[in-house]
């Protein structure tokens, strides 16, 4: 995974290719990669989301929901979105969208963060 744009606070873009270690014994991507990544992206927008605030926090995932929207094939380029939808002093709700290199969704999150001042 990697970062390729958190210039703005409270959203970041994370890309990465769906690699066939990852793959399913269908061969479709897991699952659990996907909320790996789905994670990373709204877990680090908090992060900018907080900083822009003049705030330096760490940011915990207290639940997850992921919706698997169509298969991810091996080979796959992957962009997810993480995006802060609402915030308060200690908690924050993000949403993530993964989308495959021909711009179909293949994935939607939400997630609520607990933070604590570092």
């Amino acid at each position: 995974m990697v970062c390729t744009d958190k210039t703005r606070p409270g959203f970041t873009v994370w890309t990465m290719t769906a690699d066939e270690r990852f793959a399913n014994p269908a061969g479709s991507m897991q699952g659990g990669l996907l909320a790996a990544l789905c994670d990373t992206a709204m877990g680090s927008a908090t992060i900018t989301w907080a900083r822009a605030e003049g705030r330096k926090v760490l940011s915990a995932n207290a639940e997850l929901k992921i919706s698997f929207l169509r298969p991810v094939a091996t080979g796959a380029e992957l962009t997810c979105e993480g995006e802060v939808v609402s915030g308060g002093q200690r908690v924050v709700f993000a949403e993530a969208r993964v989308s495959d290199q021909r711009g179909r969704q293949v994935a939607r999150a939400s997630s609520t963060y607990v933070l604590t001042d570092r």
